[in-house]
């Protein structure tokens, strides 16, 4: 028998297809829409509308190439599916930069949890209260998958319905059935128009859009600790992605309507929290606060399921450290979760080093990562689609031209990033990390896979 540090005990399958959804939307309805948003007005304006729905394009085409991965190559994750198709050491590199991708928006979230309770907390630091955050999703994560996952439902439930009602009375105020101080056809076209800084404003958006859009192919992780996948794995993917645009491209329409978009502040309290405190509707901002802790809360949750796992998956093959496959009693990855926390103390360590705009530095990292990460996913479903032994009953449409136009405009987005100069941090951040991770591949000798 193996040890049982390593492969004596394993992961936990206990996750319904109940529980996988949610957990998918948790991952990618957190900062990116309730914080990022303010980011995304000021940037493009009303038109950043249409960055919300060519991302949410991108998205499903993404998500359809690596369904139909899951589905020939049960059992694989999205590591396995890289490594199949472009070997080791590509791997190793967007492995890792999926860790990191994922360690990053953890971190971001945490912060983003720390910085809505100032508002009930306004002299206590921002670390401090992430810390709090920090500590209450650790515990929850020391659970037994099936109870994180149940956990996790509930948490994420909270935040989908808060947006479904968020977005219903917004309505029911743009059409003035409810009394407010809304004047949308201003609020759309009066400061400087539908689109205040042009077709520019839109394009540098999408940093943000994508980081927010990002947490979708969290799926390939769940989907190797779910019941039924060939059933489920569809139409979940299915689920998420219209789901996804309609909570973000409709409340940012909400928004925009019921505030002036120059008027939305970056650095006080979320956009949903601020359109309330204009029209004036008593105790509603201080529920929706309630509701966007818990939503971050969730979103971070799915960061430590997804790092966790991810080097985990990684171990197998020798591509992380071993200590990251020991397997506590509960079939928790305690050795991934620790490495985690460690690095999650490092980010609430910068809150505490670097005031000020510490979360929307950070979030801007992740929007280069998830690209890289996306447009690997789409290259390997091309490598590895003339190898299938048949093809799955959910697969492509319009192969190769539907997946190689996913690969150009995620590559066209990711260009635009780069030689912006507004995102100059993110980018010497993410080519540094890059270049780390090359040279880090050529140093690791790929594991022979141990024999039962």
């Amino acid at each position: 028998m193996a040890k049982a540090e390593t492969t004596g005990r394993e992961l936990k399958k206990g996750l319904l297809p109940r529980h996988i959804q949610l957990m998918a939307l948790g991952g990618m309805i957190g900062t990116g829409i309730f914080k990022g948003s303010g980011d995304t007005l000021n940037i493009a304006g009303p038109s950043v509308i249409f960055a919300y729905l060519l991302g949410g394009l991108l998205l499903f085409i993404v998500m359809v190439a690596l369904a139909e991965l899951a589905l020939v190559y049960p059992g694989l994750n999205i590591q396995h599916l890289i490594h199949k198709a472009f070997g080791f050491r590509t791997s190793i590199i967007i492995g890792w930069l999926y860790w990191v991708n994922w360690m990053i928006v953890t971190i971001v979230e945490i912060l983003a949890g720390g910085s809505f309770l100032q508002l009930w907390f306004p002299h206590l630091p921002l670390w401090l209260l992430a810390l709090f955050c920090a500590i209450l999703c650790v515990g929850i994560n020391l659970f037994q998958v099936k109870y994180y996952g149940e956990f996790e439902f509930w948490f994420a439930g909270i935040k989908i319905f808060a947006i479904i009602a968020f977005i219903i009375l917004g309505l029911l105020i743009l059409f003035g059935v409810i009394p407010g101080h809304a004047d949308p056809l201003k609020n759309y076209f009066g400061y400087g128009g539908f689109f205040p800084h042009g077709i520019g404003g839109v394009i540098s958006a999408f940093l943000v859009v994508i980081f927010s859009y990002g947490g979708s192919e969290l799926i390939g992780l769940t989907v190797t600790e779910a019941k039924d996948v060939e059933k489920t794995l569809p139409g979940v993917i299915k689920g998420v992605v219209w789901r996804i645009i309609l909570f973000y491209v409709v409340p940012i329409t909400v928004i925009c309507g019921m505030m002036p978009w120059n008027k939305v502040s970056q650095t006080e309290s979320s956009p949903f929290v601020q359109v309330f405190h204009i029209v004036g509707i008593p105790g509603v901002p201080h529920l929706m606060n309630f509701v966007l802790i818990t939503a971050v809360l969730s979103a971070a949750n799915s960061g430590f399921y997804a790092t966790t796992r991810t080097l985990y998956a990684m171990a197998e093959r020798g591509e992380a450290p071993k200590f990251v496959r020991k397997i506590s009693s509960q079939g928790i990855p305690i050795g991934g979760l620790a490495l985690t926390s460690g690095f999650l103390a490092v980010g609430i360590l910068l809150a505490y080093l670097a005031k000020g705009q510490i979360i929307n530095e950070l979030m801007s990292i992740p929007g280069f990562t998830i690209i890289l990460v996306w447009m690997a996913i789409c290259a390997a479903e091309l490598k590895l689609r003339p190898h299938y032994n048949g093809l799955p009953f959910f697969k492509m449409i319009g192969y190769p031209y539907m997946t190689i136009a996913g690969i150009a405009g995620l590559g066209a987005i990711f260009l635009s990033f780069v030689f912006n100069k507004a995102n100059w941090i993110g980018t010497v951040t993410c080519l540094v990390i890059i270049t780390f991770l090359i040279i880090l591949s050529f140093f690791i000798k790929e594991k022979t896979p141990e024999k039962n």
